[in-house]
């Protein structure tokens, strides 16, 4: 097959914003890796459209645990040996982590959350960073997903809240270090994205800072996963740094 013009991997390809991602990028004409713990989701994600169940033929679907360097280094080596290049990094594995605050949170849920959401983050914009470095043109696009908790918490996330957090100073960090490599980076910043994740966490009603439940508005997403589309499509010369999407109304902006 003959390359695309530009390839990405997708981290946590399988469900949600990941997975509309990648559809979104496969239907713009990318070539698509699409990583992820499970391969059945992934596959699911990967299939082309129409009554065709077989994969996309722009997608590679890669197994791959982020917290493990020697994954995350296997991920980014099949994608180059099937595409060529590494062209843009949608760094977007994650988990919810424990409803604690800061007193109840236990030390094995506070690592399992650093480990996929910061560690993970880190491994695979470090292994895609090295390959933009080394590419001919180098060169490339980071784009980690951080959240909107990477400005303001809701109660009791106490562990994804600081997670998110960090993935701003990693982003910044990205974006100034790969300056002489022609490599930027984007946080972005998502909120009350419709997915299975989002169902169960405000489907009946969210916890508010004042103690009541309130059932958010919500947007399609696949409005965001348009947004990194057109994010990995703009020409090297244009970076956006951080960029905020959230459904229209939700308590945000003023939260609590």
């Amino acid at each position: 097959m003959t390359a695309p013009v530009r390839s990405v991997i997708v981290t946590g390809a399988g469900t949600g914003i990941g997975r509309a991602t990648a559809r979104a990028l496969l239907d713009a004409g990318f070539g698509v890796t699409l990583a992820g713990r499970r391969t059945g989701p992934l596959e699911e994600a990967a299939a082309a459209t129409g009554d065709d169940s077989s994969r996309h033929p722009a997608a590679l679907v890669v197994p791959c645990d982020v917290t493990v360097p020697e994954q995350v280094d296997a991920l980014v080596a099949a994608h180059v040996e099937r595409f060529g290049r590494l062209d843009v990094l949608v760094n977007n594995a994650g988990v919810p982590g424990p409803a604690a605050d800061i007193g109840e949170l236990r030390p094995d849920d506070w690592a399992e959350v650093v480990a996929v959401n910061l560690t993970g983050a880190v491994l695979c914009a470090g292994a895609a960073f090295r390959q933009m470095v080394a590419q001919r043109p180098s060169g490339g696009r980071i784009i980690d997903n951080g959240s909107i908790a990477a400005h303001s918490p809701r109660p009791k996330s106490v562990a994804y809240t600081t997670t998110k957090h960090a993935i701003a100073g990693l982003s910044k960090s990205i974006e100034l270090d790969g300056r002489p490599y022609g490599i930027s980076c984007t946080q972005l910043d998502v909120g009350n994205a419709r997915t299975e994740l989002l169902d169960g966490f405000v489907g009946e009603g969210a916890l508010q800072p004042d103690g009541r439940r309130l059932v958010e508005p919500t947007m399609d997403v696949a409005i965001v996963a348009g947004l990194i589309a057109q994010l990995a499509s703009l020409p090297a010369e244009a970076s956006v740094p951080q960029l905020t999407a959230t459904a229209a109304g939700m308590p945000f902006v003023g939260r609590g």
